[in-house]
């Protein structure tokens, strides 16, 4: 599981210290508790593992406390998602290279549970059968910039009624205008949900990603400090999944947010009369399709609309509805850790 991400797009609320997947963003509990009870439908708390920097350890040991120890997989430093699941492949491999990884984000909605579960083991079914790197597609249910995109190939037969594709291209955030095209023409939101063994994804890792794979004599010799010490920073969508001629795409059978702003409270959360969604000591008094967080404190908006009010101990954010993934710029132009 991925739970090294700072969700900067949730700032002032997420910070590098407490990141958006320890916040109560989709119900009551973090977002990181909701994963750990979907990871548990799949596989038993002892081959649950955990990808987190060390200041990120203890905060998330209090919100799964019954996981053990053992479950937690310290990255030393952050070099993005190839090479961290390029080590989490290779623990396991040491074990058993045939074993099976399902990758999952630690900050992601989904529903029905039931949907979540008969979908992996489609991908699981497809990754052993067919020696296959299996992504899960979404079928989108709007236009969207935020997400990447996958546009489905070939379809391969699955047994129980389950949809597959090879995939035939990758593609990056888009703009409004080409993803109305991508959905009109049935390509999938590409979810960050992996499926694969840890033996293929080596194998494809080597391949297409040797600045990474070259590291792993250090990894065995010199042990995880010095490995990431040395590893660039890479994603695994751009270093592996677009580069392998050995992908697949199962077609997801539930509904899916990455929570990636603070406008995906308005998808996660119930409004009211007015479609105001607040969460904590909030009220909205004469006002429309506003979004309040309030961490710390109450925040009272009165006669104001299409707003997010995010209310922390020491900052308040204040910005147009509209403008809510600028987030990241806003930052910068502060100086803000991101």
């Amino acid at each position: 599981m991925l739970a090294g991400g700072i969700g900067s797009r949730f700032w002032p609320a997420s910070t590098p210290d407490r990141p958006k997947q320890l916040l109560p963003l989709a119900g009551a509990r973090p977002l990181v508790a909701d994963t750990v009870e979907r990871a548990r439908t799949l596989v038993a708390d002892d081959h649950i593992r955990i990808l987190a920097g060390a200041h990120l350890v203890d905060p998330m040991r209090k919100a799964v406390p019954d996981l053990p120890a053992a479950s937690f997989l310290v990255e030393p430093q952050a070099r993005g998602t190839c090479p961290v699941l390029t080590w989490a492949a290779w623990a396991v491999a040491r074990e058993d290279p045939e074993a099976m990884l399902v990758s999952l984000h630690a900050d992601h909605l989904i529903h029905p549970l039931e949907g979540f579960v008969d979908t992996i083991r489609t991908a699981v079914e497809l990754a052993r059968g067919e020696d296959l790197l299996v992504t899960v597609g979404v079928p989108p249910d709007r236009v969207e910039t935020g997400y990447g995109h996958i546009r489905p190939g070939a379809p391969i037969p699955v047994e129980g009624g389950g949809q597959a594709f090879r995939v035939t291209e990758f593609h990056e955030k888009p703009d409004a205008e080409t993803a109305r095209r991508y959905m009109a023409e049935g390509c999938l939101w590409n979810s960050g949900i992996f499926v694969w063994t840890a033996a293929r994804f080596l194998s494809e890792v080597a391949r297409h990603a040797p600045e990474v794979s070259s590291l792993l004599p250090v990894l065995e010799s010199d042990g995880p400090n010095a490995y990431f010490a040395a590893a660039p920073v890479c994603v695994v969508d751009r270093a592996v999944m677009e580069r392998s001629d050995r992908v697949a795409c199962v077609k997801a059978t539930f509904t899916w947010d990455d929570v990636g702003s603070w406008e995906a409270l308005a998808r996660t959360r119930a409004a009211d009369a007015e479609g105001n969604v607040t969460q904590g000591e909030a009220a909205v008094v004469e006002g429309r399709g506003n979004v309040v967080y309030a961490d710390q404190g109450r925040a009272v908006l009165y006669g104001v609309d299409d707003l997010v009010v995010v209310h922390t101990g020491d900052t308040t954010l204040v910005m147009p509805r509209a403008r809510a993934a600028e987030l990241k710029s806003l930052l910068r132009e502060l100086g803000e850790a991101q």
